[in-house]
């Protein structure tokens, strides 16, 4: 069996990555498309060689569909939509494999449901969903990015904190931010000394690094990391599986990840603080009412919240003396949101593209 995935960003691969290994352990042949109008060329080609990737570089989405129709593949695996379906090969199937959990109404745009399959993650997604499409193909199988995080113990990612030059006698936070709307601009320039007692990982969303407009989130950065307790991941890393395994408690605003580490049933500090522009305030505010996704706000007790960053210390303080605060309500959302949490993710997917 031949399959293309469609790498619009280097972090897709987090989603990819453990479905690609099962389907190379059972003979596909798989290879990754990747876009050079995203930038992070280098990263890109390093971390393709680091996996051992057969990858292809294309300018842009017509050029991706171009490649495809030639490649003619059994399978092409998408993280978000593709406009041009329609001009690939007429035996090639078409799975979508979205690239986050849904914090966002991108999550529900009508192009995502015009694959011969999407791949739901757990029952939240699948009734809104069904409702907004009805018969449309739909198969619940959980959230493949975390199934590293729950296979056997021994293999699960990792960082070994004092090679990252943090004291593991210390507890350890990863702050988490998105990159819009996010908390970044709005924390202390000085919060690494006010946070003085424990680690921290600081691991932004790629957009930050990446894209000019974030340039103020970048300063901000840049600030924090000449302090000595404060860890910044390689752009390179895009995956965050190994600073998910290694906290003891995230902060982050209304994200994925945020989600993603609650499936762990660790403590989690959502900040509702966050730098909105103004073109997203007063009048306009329906715009960023219009670009979240409100039924997300009904699972938002599954933490603490934080509305200023003056309460940060001490939400952080309450939940690691009482880490299990939280816990019926973060089990209860993760198989709400996230689905099952048993490792097999990916070979329900793999068995299903096999068997199709």
């Amino acid at each position: 069996m031949n399959i293309y995935f469609d790498s619009t960003h280097l972090y897709y691969l987090t989603q990819y990555l453990p479905v690609y290994h099962l389907l190379r352990e059972r003979g596909a042949d798989c290879h990754f498309c990747f876009y050079r109008e995203h930038g992070m060329h280098e990263a890109i080609e390093r971390t393709a060689a680091r996996e051992g990737l057969q990858f292809h570089w294309v300018e842009n989405r017509a050029a991706a569909a171009s490649l495809y129709r030639a490649a003619s593949p059994d399978w092409v695996v998408f993280g978000n939509t593709f406009p041009d379906l329609d001009k690939l090969a007429s035996h090639t199937r078409t799975a979508q494999l979205y690239h986050g959990i849904g914090m966002k109404s991108d999550v529900y745009r009508p192009g995502l449901m015009d694959m011969d399959i999407r791949f739901i993650e757990g029952p939240h997604y699948t009734e809104v969903l069904q409702r907004m499409y009805p018969g449309r193909p739909l198969l619940e199988v959980g959230y493949a990015k975390l199934d590293p995080l729950f296979g056997v113990s021994e293999r699960r990612p990792g960082l070994d904190l004092a090679a990252a030059g943090l004291n593991p006698d210390k507890p350890t936070l990863l702050y988490a931010p998105t990159y819009y709307p996010s908390s970044i601009e709005l924390m202390a320039d000085d919060w690494p000394q006010q946070f003085s007692a424990y680690n921290l990982i600081i691991k932004p969303h790629p957009f930050t690094l990446s894209k000019a407009r974030y340039h103020c989130q970048r300063d901000k950065l840049l600030l924090w990391s000449r302090a000595a307790n404060v860890h910044f991941p390689d752009p390179d890393a895009f995956n965050l599986l190994p600073y998910l395994g290694c906290a003891d408690l995230m902060i982050s605003d209304a994200s994925s990840a945020l989600f993603e580490f609650a499936a762990l049933d660790k403590p989690v500090v959502w900040c509702d603080f966050l730098k909105v522009r103004w073109s997203y305030r007063g009048p306009l505010r329906f715009r960023l009412k219009k670009r979240l996704d409100a039924t997300i706000q009904q699972y938002s007790d599954i933490s603490v919240h934080a509305g200023c960053f003056q309460e940060l210390k001490t939400r952080v303080e309450e939940e690691l003396a009482n880490p299990s605060r939280f816990s019926g309500k973060r089990r209860e959302y993760t198989r709400r949101l996230i689905g099952a949490t048993d490792g097999n993710v990916s070979a329900r997917i793999v068995d299903y593209l096999f068997s199709h």
